[in-house]
């Protein structure tokens, strides 16, 4: 069989640069290892009950007639409506440190005026480091990779305000301990702060569905447990995969959404690593509670907290299974939506050391789980008060779970500590999207795959 572009992995990105493709009359096939779509952000139902995994919120969040937004952009290169994903924009969330509580929403006055109360030392610089911001190009692929953490010092001396700046940006993002490149840092601080939240009242489903809608429309074609076992590759050019069942298929392209790392992998010794080993370690453990009510009957009214405990703020692979110092506590409910979720949920997600849970025994493994779930929760009682009495089913995910479900090494989340910009890898007409291609977010990473198709493969096209 063969086709002009084989995608490897159905989420988000991969999904997009197959409509984007198909769109211009290529035949395009996604492979997907497992039996369901979405990848990082994707779906599952167990024990009756419907669950997200991985989204927290839609960030660039965009109203319609708002058409400078990405969203706007990428509705309009998937040649979507704004009702297509029908996003609700969110309550109001917070960024939470000992002593001090910055509020954010999708109305950038709010973050402007919190600072200036809280932090007034420091507006005026905040307000430099905003305009700064502003002036960023942050799509050139052709940019040296900067340390956010220095150049925000540029503009501000409080290491607390930092701090909470950063929190939700790393939590959101970054595959780098402590710090995230400046470009990513523009990028999602542009898409949480100044753009903000949204969500569908259907959850990941709704995007996830219209994708696919969309491709199989415009005659691409999907396969499931259809994983990629190699990459094959003839005198230094891409020809075709080689399935898990030794079946072949050949392409003039291959977009791979697998990760750098596991890329490489792919394709054997003819890749290699031209510096220390990429591979990130940021992995999480979170727990998805169901509740019998909604949350905000309990005093849980924002939609989304990231908290610390203990100062410094640590960002990195903790050396206890669980850092219970920081996390994101999220609530599905509190979105502007028209009518209650029929499941009232709360996420709460912290950093994993992905090598403790890889190396559990299986009896080990599930009761280390419950333990550390507990701990997590109680944690998270103590920023948005006490939903544990209301819970009435729950689900849990480690690093071991995201490793098996995406294929990516350690559980690294967010893929590799260094980023392909411009997707070339060393293999002719192998290119990377998604999440070591470098665009964060679920917006981000739709874009990412159509804007490696717009360059790579359909420069000229429109």
């Amino acid at each position: 069989m063969r086709y002009d572009t084989i995608i490897i992995g159905a989420g988000m990105s991969g999904l997009a640069a197959g409509i984007r493709l198909a769109y211009f009359e290529r035949r395009v096939c996604v492979l997907e290892r497992h039996t369901t779509i979405g990848g990082l952000n994707s779906f599952y139902r167990l024990r009756h009950r419907d669950y997200d995994v991985g989204l927290h919120a839609v960030t660039n969040y965009a109203r319609r007639g708002q058409k400078q937004r990405p969203l706007a952009k990428l509705l309009r290169q998937l040649r979507l409506d704004w009702d297509d994903f029908d996003l609700r924009p969110q309550r109001g969330s917070a960024i939470d440190f000992p002593g001090t509580r910055l509020r954010f929403n999708n109305d950038f006055d709010l973050l402007l005026h919190e600072i200036a109360a809280h932090f007034p030392r420091q507006i005026d610089g905040f307000r430099r480091l905003v305009a700064e911001i502003d002036a960023e190009d942050p799509f050139r692929f052709d940019q040296p990779q900067l340390s956010a953490r220095a150049i925000v010092g540029r503009f501000l001396d409080d290491p607390l305000l930092i701090d909470m700046l950063l929190c939700p940006i790393l939590y959101y993002c970054s595959a780098t301990p402590g710090d995230v490149e400046w470009r990513l840092f523009v990028i999602l601080f542009r898409s949480i702060f100044q753009e903000g939240f949204g969500r569908p009242f259907e959850g990941i489903r709704r995007i996830l569905k219209t994708l696919v809608k969309q491709f199989r429309g415009v005659g691409g074609e999907l396969r499931l447990r259809a994983g990629v076992r190699r990459i094959l590759h003839e005198q230094g050019r891409v020809v075709g995969v080689e399935l898990d069942d030794g079946t072949r298929l050949e392409a003039d392209s291959v977009l791979s959404s697998a990760g750098l790392v596991e890329t490489q992998r792919l394709c054997g010794n003819a890749v290699e690593a031209e510096s220390a080993d990429p591979s990130g370690e940021i992995s999480f453990l979170e727990a998805i509670s169901t509740l019998d009510c909604p949350p905000a009957e309990l005093g849980c009214r924002e939609t989304a907290v990231f908290f610390c405990r203990e100062r410094p703020f640590r960002y990195g692979r903790p050396d206890e299974p669980v850092d219970l110092a920081s996390g994101i506590v999220c609530i599905p409910d509190n979105y502007e939506f028209d009518e209650p979720l029929a499941e009232h949920r709360v996420n709460v997600t912290a950093l994993a050391d992905h090598r403790y849970w890889t190396s559990l025994a299986e009896e080990e493994y599930h009761r280390e789980k419950a333990v550390w779930c507990e701990r997590m929760l109680a944690n998270a009682a103590d920023v948005v008060g006490d939903f544990r009495p209301r819970i009435v089913d729950q689900d849990v995910f480690t690093p071991r779970t995201i490793r098996h479900f995406t294929g990516h090494v350690n559980g690294a989340v967010y893929g590799a500590t260094v980023k392909s910009l411009d997707g070339v890898t060393p293999i002719e007409k192998l290119y990377l999207i998604g999440t070591d291609q470098g665009l964060p977010g679920i917006v981000g990473a739709m874009l990412s795959g159509i804007s490696m198709a717009n360059v790579h493969l359909l420069r000229g096209e429109g």
